[in-house]
Formats: C-alpha cells, structure tokens, sequence
C-alpha cells in the first residue's frame, strides 16, 4: 500500500515519465495505469487489494431454488438437506437445486440449522436377532418416553413398525402402558397388515416378565397366533436402533410440543404418520418413502388363537390351570401363564427341555429338578 501511494505522488509530482517510474518501482505501464485509475475514482481506498473471486458463478444457486429451501425448511425444521432437496427435486422438476453439501451450508448461513451433536458410537451387536430381508418379517414395538399433554395427562406413544420397510404401522397416544391397551392395537394391526413372522421389543412390561422363558400374556397371545417373540437384550437399545431412530423423529416432528389432550394428539400422530411413511424421503431407500415398499403380510389373522405345534422329536403335554406341570411322576412348577397352555419336551442326555411354541421355558432333569430359562438365547 505504502508504494502504491509513492508512485502516484511521484506521477502526480512530476519526477518522471511513466516508463521510467514504472522500471522504477518494478511494476508494469498496465499496472500503473490500473493503479492511477483506481486512485482517480476512489482516492486512496481504491489502491486496497481486491478480491480476485468472481462476480458471478455459472453453477451458483438460483434465487428461487434458495428461496424454496428456505421455506421448506422452515416449514419441516427437522429435515436435514438431504431430505429437503429430495423432496424438492420431486416437487420442482423444472428447477436445478444445489446439492446436499451446499444446501446444508445454505441453511447454515441463513440460520436455519445447527451442528449436530457428536454422539459415542456403540460397537455392533453380536446375538442371534432375526436379520429381517423382507416385509413382515420383523415388526418392532416399543412404547415411546411419556409426556405430559396440555390437560396434564400423561401420554405413552405405542409405536410399531416394519424392520425391513420402516414403515410405521401404528402410532398410537395411549394413556397407559398395560397388557390390554398394547393387545388391542396389535389385534388392529393385525387385521388390517396381517401377522408378522416375529414381533420384536424390549424387556419392559407388558411385552416382558420375570417368568420362564421372560413370558408375558402378550407373548403368550403372539405364540398361539403364530407370531414368534423376541427380545433385544437389557440395555442395549442399539439392538432395535431403527426403531429408535423413529422416535427420535417422531419427538421432533409430532410430540413437541405437545397438544392439548389425547383425542387431540391422536390426530397429530395420525397426520404425521402418513407424512412419514408417505412423504419423507428415507436415506436407507435412495430417498424413497417407507410406502414405496411396504405390502400387507399374506398371514391373515385367525379366526382363534392356536395350541402351538411342535415337532414328532417332542412330547406335547397340557399345563393344569394352577400353572403345574404333571409330567411322568414329577410335578413341574411352570408359570400361571401357561394355565391350560399346550407345552413340548423334548428329551436330552440330562433330562427335557419344556418349551412353549419357540420359546425354551425350562430344563427338567432326570431326577425332577426344574431350572427356568429367563433369557431367549
């Protein structure tokens, strides 16, 4: 800058000629005369280095593809970029967005969005879960955390999905959390998808107890319809973690914040529910909604539920309504769940292992000792 303003006082004071300052001052005449006419029309200020960027760029984001990011975000805040564009290139065919990476810088500089908290990685699951490689073949359940609604009810989201598809089959805002409420919407599910080959969750109540075989009434209902129980191991919610993912999702987009009574938080779920499987983007579907790939199970829902069958290796045996066992001459505490219920024991070096349908509920040993099995695998 200093020598910027030497060669025009030295031009202006007339020591010179311009070839001579030039090799003067190491510079070329073109350079001198840009300098010369960025001092006439800006004084000093103008001697400032520029910029070299470009004025204009040909792949620069159009006026209104940002102004329909803008809004799109705006009206679905937990949209990432990617979802956003998706939906938007389906919507606007005509327009040329920009990609996923400058869309989330766009909605960084105009405000719209926040760093995403780095979360601590789980190492994989190692178990025996059933790896679902179609529709039906695994549905997850699971009761979302409760939350207080406007009347200062609590409300406990039952939620059901598909594994393979994701998509949602129920959403329901219960007011409890019991045997009979989860039965009744899984009976709804049922008739109007039909039976899954596995319906997956945790080990809370009502899907889990301390009985043999971690049985419930629930899983005793499923085994008699044909729809085999299973369970994630305790403390590991990674082991259901698309399901997981969906509440997060649905906390976002349908629970915050939340409405004034459960008839009126039904309607939000319901809305939301058919946005999600019909309308967002899915990243683990090339952006394609869940519907896309979502077909009814052709397992109807039976007229009755069932005894369970088992294998010629097996001997079928009925539990007395005290929940005992009479099984040769030894009495088998089982469970007052099984009251009635058809068992199998198939018979090893050591004794027999009791199971209901799939599930293992006990070992009796040679002399009569019974040990229950709490876990599945």
């Amino acid at each position: 800058m200093d020598e910027r303003l030497r060669f025009i006082a030295a031009v202006k004071s007339g020591t010179g000629s311009i070839s001579s300052l030039c090799r003067m001052f190491g510079i070329s005449r073109k350079t001198a005369y840009k300098w010369l006419d960025r001092y006439a029309r800006r004084g000093p200020e103008g001697l400032v280095e520029l910029s070299r960027a470009r004025h204009f760029h040909p792949n620069a984001t159009s006026p209104e593809a940002l102004d329909l990011l803008l809004e799109l975000r705006r009206a679905r805040p937990t949209w990432g970029p990617r979802k956003l564009v998706t939906l938007l290139e389906r919507e606007w065919p005509g327009v040329v967005f920009p990609s996923h990476s400058t869309a989330a810088a766009l909605l960084h500089r105009h405000g719209l969005s926040r760093p995403r908290r780095r979360r601590a990685t789980t190492p994989a699951f190692a178990g025996r879960l059933t790896v679902a490689e179609a529709p039906n073949q695994v549905w997850c359940g699971d009761f979302k955390g409760h939350f207080a609604l406007g009347d200062r009810k609590r409300c406990y989201p039952l939620t059901v999905t598909d594994d393979h598809t994701r998509y949602l089959i129920r959403c329901h805002a219960a007011l409890r959390s019991d045997h009979t409420l989860v039965r009744e919407v899984l009976r709804s599910a049922f008739f109007e998808y039909g039976l899954p080959e596995v319906f997956r969750t945790d080990n809370g109540p009502p899907f889990a107890t301390a009985a043999p075989g971690g049985l419930s009434l629930l899983a005793v209902w499923l085994i008699k319809l044909g729809v085999r129980p299973e369970r994630i191991d305790k403390g590991k919610p990674t082991q259901n973690g698309r399901h997981e993912r969906m509440h997060r999702t649905l906390k976002a987009d349908a629970a915050t914040p939340p409405e004034r009574d459960r008839l009126a938080q039904q309607r939000r779920f319901d809305t939301w529910r058919t946005d999600y499987n019909e309308v967002r983007p899915h990243q683990a579907h090339d952006q394609m909604p869940p519907a896309t790939f979502y077909l009814a199970s052709r397992r109807r829902f039976p007229d009755a539920p069932r005894d369970p069958t088992y294998s010629p290796e097996m001997e079928p045996a009925r539990v007395r309504t005290d929940g005992v066992l009479r099984w040769l001459d030894f009495r088998v505490p089982l469970t007052d769940l099984l009251s009635n219920e058809l068992v199998g024991l198939e018979e090893g070096e050591d004794g027999w292992d009791i199971r209901f349908g799939p599930v293992l509920v006990g070992q009796l040993s040679k002399e009569g000792l019974f040990r229950k099995v709490v876990g599945q695998r």
